[in-house]
């Protein structure tokens, strides 16, 4: 079970293009990465201890949510 408010962090992230973002779950529960709009993110299930990571091949923001915890948001703006 997981205690206290639980975010991304940080929340927002600004890198260039064809950079690799690695998120790292910090928590014992299951979390996603999962794009707001389109399919750009999708990590499927990660659990505690593990890691996704996403090259981000073009320019633009790319809103996301944790879908098991709709109030965990993030972030990533995608400069050349």
């Amino acid at each position: 079970m997981l205690s206290g408010p639980v975010r991304f962090a940080p929340t927002s992230l600004t890198v260039n293009v064809n950079t690799t973002v690695v998120w790292y779950n910090a928590t014992g529960g299951t979390h996603t990465v999962t794009s707001d709009a389109g399919d750009e993110l999708n990590s499927g299930n990660i659990g505690g201890g593990k890691f996704f990571s996403h090259e981000f091949e073009s320019t633009g923001t790319f809103d996301y949510h944790c879908a098991i915890h709709p109030s965990m948001t993030g972030t990533i703006e995608v400069e050349p």
